[in-house]
């Protein structure tokens, strides 16, 4: 049985590992400890895994539990420090996505893999959706031919999409902004959809919606004056996690968890668009919005033998429909219809089949849905790349930002 460590007491760690571990996979691998700076949020951690020994010092953590692997769930800009730091402590490191913000941690990673012969994954929950690994299937089938080109628009609903402008992910320098924090899950589904490394990368983005285009604000929500007349208003004390988690943790290290997200300081974009040119000649259109009144996605991709048109929503008016399809037009326009039946699993039934493969392991992979480094690299870079490209409004070349 190989032995777990968390590096960040974090709600993704609460919310897919430990309740999962705890109903699916405690037979299979052991938590061992926490570390986090905020002794109270790695003490409600630390007591959810089953009362695991609490860290405020990293080192001392790995000398007396020696585990196997590290989980890094810190916040993104975090996430190169304890992947070197498990790898030179002879640990394997299993990371959130982003794998890290922007190109120069990410040589860091890899570099320091490569010298130290341990293994990074990163976990990539949208490969394992079944209704995304279907269109994989497909397209590795050779369903469309040789793909040429590729559209895929992303919608974040303003419940999801707004609460990036209230926590730490509303600075550039914890997030790398949506465009890596985010896209990264939708950058590397077009990259093992389409199995082609990006190259070039040319990008707009701003910020039209959150920020400061209100005059009625405040610094957080807690204490907002405007707070019974703000329809982005979120109570930090309606649920007792929140309460516990967030509010009560506040004194440790004074971060608060319900920003406002029209404050002036947000330096992250929430409008966004991007074009990729792949190794293989594919090209690809990307957007993304932070305010869209729905959540979803919608896909498709051009061949030489034909067209996939793909989509699935997370809210909104077509979220309750029982079924996905996927849709195949050939040369000739006929069509091929492929239902889906919805997945009722987090993130689509992504996180229970990813963190089966990490702790049990064993599983046939024709799809190739493991990620390494070298995956978490090129889709951190695409969104790397696209930050650059904004900035100087020039092309970004993927290859000069990763030698």
């Amino acid at each position: 049985m190989k032995r777990y460590v968390f590096v960040g007491a974090s709600n993704r760690a609460m919310g897919m590992y430990v309740k999962l571990y705890a109903e699916e996979f405690k037979d299979y691998a052991e938590l061992a400890g926490v570390f986090d700076i905020n002794s109270v949020r790695a003490g409600i951690l630390g007591k959810a895994c089953g009362n695991i020994p609490v860290y405020g010092d990293f080192d001392r953590m790995i000398r007396e539990t020696k585990p196997d692997a590290v989980i890094v769930t810190t916040v993104d800009r975090y996430h190169d420090e304890y992947i070197v730091k498990a790898l030179e402590a002879g640990c394997d490191a299993i990371t959130e996505k982003p794998m890290t913000i922007d190109a120069e941690k990410s040589r860091a990673i890899l570099e320091a893999e490569k010298r130290t012969g341990r293994k990074v994954i990163v976990t990539f929950n949208c490969r394992y959706m079944p209704y995304v690994a279907r269109v994989k299937e497909l397209l590795k089938g050779g369903a469309i031919g040789k793909i040429l080109n590729a559209d895929l628009e992303w919608m974040l609903d303003r419940s999801h999409g707004a609460d990036y402008f209230r926590r730490w992910h509303r600075y550039m320098r914890n997030s790398g902004g949506l465009l890596v924090h985010k896209a990264t899950h939708h950058f590397d589904m077009i990259n093992w959809w389409l199995d082609q490394n990006p190259e070039e990368v040319f990008a707009f983005g701003t910020r039209n919606f959150y920020g400061p285009t209100r005059e009625q604000r405040g610094e957080r929500c807690f204490t907002c004056p405007y707070k019974n007349k703000c329809e982005f208003f979120w109570d930090i004390k309606a649920d007792d996690f929140s309460r516990r988690f967030y509010l009560e943790a506040e004194k440790e290290d004074g971060y608060f968890r319900d920003g406002c997200v029209f404050a002036g300081d947000i330096d992250i974009y929430d409008t966004m668009s991007v074009n990729v040119k792949y190794s293989g000649g594919a090209f690809l259109s990307y957007s993304l919005v932070a305010y869209s009144p729905y959540e979803g996605w919608k896909v498709s991709f051009n061949g030489t033998e034909g067209r996939l048109e793909a989509e699935e929503f997370g809210s909104g008016i077509r979220r309750d429909e029982p079924n996905g399809q996927i849709r195949l037009y050939n040369r000739r326009g006929e069509c091929t219809t492929y239902d889906m039946m919805k997945n009722n699993g987090a993130h689509g039934g992504g996180d229970e089949e990813l963190l089966r493969d990490i702790f049990i392991g064993g599983m046939s992979d024709p799809l190739g849905k493991k990620s390494g480094s070298f995956s978490g690299a090129m889709s951190v870079l695409i969104g790397a790349a696209a930050n650059i490209s904004i900035k100087t409004k020039k092309p970004v070349n993927i290859k000069e930002l990763l030698y």
